[in-house]
């Protein structure tokens, strides 16, 4: 039910990769677009969260409040869930909403000891007049292998917001759409199925 290990595993490390120079990226208006939010983003990361001295529970609370602060936790949250968001009464919502970003924030602090030195280069940035911008980037690994991952950002007031992100062409949001549409037709179409699933996956986690 949850996004494939691989692919979390290249998500986090472009997301704490350090930001290096576009090499074929549009001008942001005073360095404060799209591109210059995502290098911003890549290297506000790396500070916050590779230190080796810095407590698992010190690593939840800034990658919380850098998820909070960069993502569209509840646009992705409400759109992962798809019709059944619809259906569900506030109690259920409110604990979705609760599970689902603890979800996100437990399972990426598990990765920050894998962190080795990945560099995230922009390659293009490519905005829709009025629409989201997507930036595509290669996360470039010691060895030298290259793997693209994409960033759609759309802007939020006088700030920049992720609303999905995609490894080598697969979108993240809608991998774990389809997990959990699959898990809640499992469980007879009920939303309390998927509710449980969570609670028992972020309790094993923590």
């Amino acid at each position: 039910m949850y996004v494939r290990r691989t692919m979390l595993s290249v998500l986090f490390a472009a997301f704490v990769a350090v930001a290096v120079p576009p090499v074929q990226a549009l001008a942001d208006h005073d360095g404060q677009g799209p591109t210059a939010f995502i290098e911003g983003l890549a290297d506000e990361a790396v500070k916050a969260l590779t230190d080796k001295d810095t407590t698992r529970e010190e690593r939840i609370v800034r990658f919380r409040s850098l998820l909070n602060h960069n993502f569209n936790v509840p646009l992705i949250g409400k759109w992962v869930l798809g019709r059944h968001w619809r259906s569900a009464n506030p109690a259920e919502k409110a604990e979705y909403m609760s599970l689902f970003e603890d979800l996100i924030v437990i399972t990426y602090v598990e990765y920050f000891d894998q962190y080795s030195g990945e560099a995230l280069k922009v390659v293009k940035t490519i905005t829709d007049p009025g629409k989201d911008s997507v930036i595509y980037t290669h996360l470039m690994r010691p060895s030298g292998d290259a793997i693209r991952v994409d960033w759609r950002v759309r802007q939020d007031n006088e700030s920049f917001k992720i609303i999905d992100v995609y490894v080598e062409g697969s979108s993240m949001g809608q991998t774990q759409r389809s997990q959990f549409a699959s898990l809640i037709r499992k469980n007879g179409g009920k939303l309390e199925g998927l509710i449980k699933a969570l609670r028992s996956k972020v309790a094993e986690l923590l």
